[in-house]
């Protein structure tokens, strides 16, 4: 495996372990100010802030109006699904724990991804073999005992 490969991984590693601690952070934040939505924002407009200073830093060219203009509408929803993921995580954590949270998200991520490469959505296909469906059961039946449903807190 190159070097480069490793380093991809230690990454997404680091960024999959700071996940919980933003969600912590962000439920936190909804506990001191005036809940989930507020700590919500806030913590998109630090990201905003940062990746604005990361494109200045870099001089990375701004999009004209009629780039904008012919970007399909669908490209937008990005957005829109991480508002959806901050707000739930923010929400959530209280409720579940970061470990939950996560475990379920992670679920959610792995059977989600699943179909949309099996019917290759923005993507070329690549079918649902039986054991990438094992690796889906797998994962789920991690989250359960992770999550453990069926004991009360």
């Amino acid at each position: 495996m190159s070097p480069s490969v490793l380093a991809a991984i230690a990454f997404a590693v680091v960024i999959g372990a700071l996940l919980p601690l933003q969600a912590l952070i962000n439920a936190r934040l909804g506990q001191l100010t005036h809940g989930p939505l507020l700590a919500s924002l806030i913590s998109f407009l630090v990201g905003t802030l940062v990746l604005t200073t990361a494109l200045l830093a870099t001089r990375t060219a701004l999009p004209d109006a009629r780039m904008v203009g012919s970007v399909p509408a669908w490209a937008w929803l990005g957005g829109v699904i991480g508002a959806v993921f901050v707000v739930g995580a923010t929400l959530l954590v209280p409720r579940l724990g970061a470990a939950a949270l996560v475990c379920l998200v992670v679920f959610g991520q792995i059977a989600g991804s699943l179909v949309l490469d099996h019917f290759g959505v923005l993507t070329a296909p690549k079918p649902a073999d039986a054991l990438r469906i094992v690796g889906v059961v797998l994962v789920a039946v991690g989250a359960l005992l992770v999550v453990r449903p069926w004991q009360s807190t």
